[in-house]
């Protein structure tokens, strides 16, 4: 795991200037519950997109003036899923903002290798939807439906939000499950996105992403998803979900976990300029970092609409 010296810059490490900074629900379960944080004090905020001002030795052709976003994932380095590829399935798996400090400061001090540039004329707030844009696409990919099929995604947030907009590019109806009625007719008026009721005693489809981690939510899923069918668990459980598995076998469901993402990084960066004129109306204004605590409070209480809160730990500037 990286350790950021306290000031000058290590060889390979990079210094960057935090121009726009996304909350995770991770970093609101973190906050209320400590559970990946292995280190305290940490700065949090491992979505987020910045200009690099200091470079020291080989940092991959990365210089000052390059705009890059940040690859939240830290994996150990030596484990067998890290040298097949696959840092989010390391054992030992961290993130920016956890294990080390993150991007809800003014700046951060990275290795080279947890950077990735970004297109110099992609607004910089767009750049901090790159991470979260992976999950999304790590999770469509772990769903993998069939060709026109319909898909049911629980959970109108920011990672099924955006896996909603996935699968309607790639001409799928979406039906969503979102209890939010002002997100719900968000996504509707700009996905095309169908509202689902829970009430609705069929659900119709083999493939359910759920980006909730609510356990009634899960349950409802198992109990709803036709014979056969494939149900992607993208959210984050703050409770035991109780799952009829004599169901699951007989029906043969399929369950599939999504944990972070795999290769998908580059794939996000060169699909957002496609989306970009769909991603505003999804973010937030932006947010003074003073202002941290009261969004973190907002969102806890379910009281924000967008898919995504920003952070401008430096005010707006014109790369934003």
């Amino acid at each position: 795991m990286p350790i950021v010296p306290p000031s000058g810059l290590q060889e390979g490490f990079v210094r960057v200037r935090i121009e726009a900074a996304g909350i995770c629900g991770s970093d609101l379960h973190n906050f209320r519950t400590g559970q990946w944080l292995s280190r305290c004090p940490v700065t949090p905020g491992h979505e987020f997109a910045g200009i690099v001002t200091e470079t020291c030795g080989d940092c991959a052709g990365l210089a000052p003036g390059d705009h890059v976003v940040a690859d939240s994932r830290i994996g150990c380095g030596s484990c067998a899923s890290c040298h097949s590829g696959q840092p989010n399935l390391c054992r030992k798996l961290g993130f920016v903002g956890e294990v080390c400090d993150g991007g809800f400061a003014q700046e951060a001090v990275l290795p080279a290798t947890q950077l990735l540039p970004l297109p110099p004329d992609m607004p910089l707030r767009h750049g901090a939807l790159v991470e979260p844009l992976s999950v999304a696409l790590h999770a469509v990919h772990r769903l993998a439906p069939t060709p026109g099929a319909r898909v049911v995604v629980c959970g109108g947030g920011t990672i099924g939000g955006l896996a909603a907009l996935i699968l309607r590019g790639r001409g799928h109806e979406v039906s969503l499950l979102e209890r939010n009625a002002a997100r719900q007719a968000l996504l509707e008026a700009h996905f095309g996105t169908r509202p689902l009721s829970p009430d609705t005693e069929s659900w119709d489809t083999r493939f359910i992403l759920d980006a909730t981690g609510a356990a009634p939510v899960i349950e409802l899923a198992c109990e709803r998803i036709a014979p056969g069918g494939r149900l992607v668990l993208a959210g984050l459980f703050h409770q035991k979900p109780k799952i009829d598995f004599n169901r699951v076998v007989e029906n043969e469901t399929e369950l599939f976990g999504v944990s972070a993402f795999a290769n998908e990084m580059p794939q996000a960066i060169a699909f957002l300029p496609s989306i970009a004129p769909k991603l505003d109306a999804l973010i937030s204004s932006p947010t003074p970092l003073q202002d941290l605590p009261q969004r973190y409070d907002a969102l806890l209480a379910g009281m924000e609409v967008r898919l995504k809160t920003l952070i401008t730990p430096n005010g707006m500037s014109d790369a934003w």
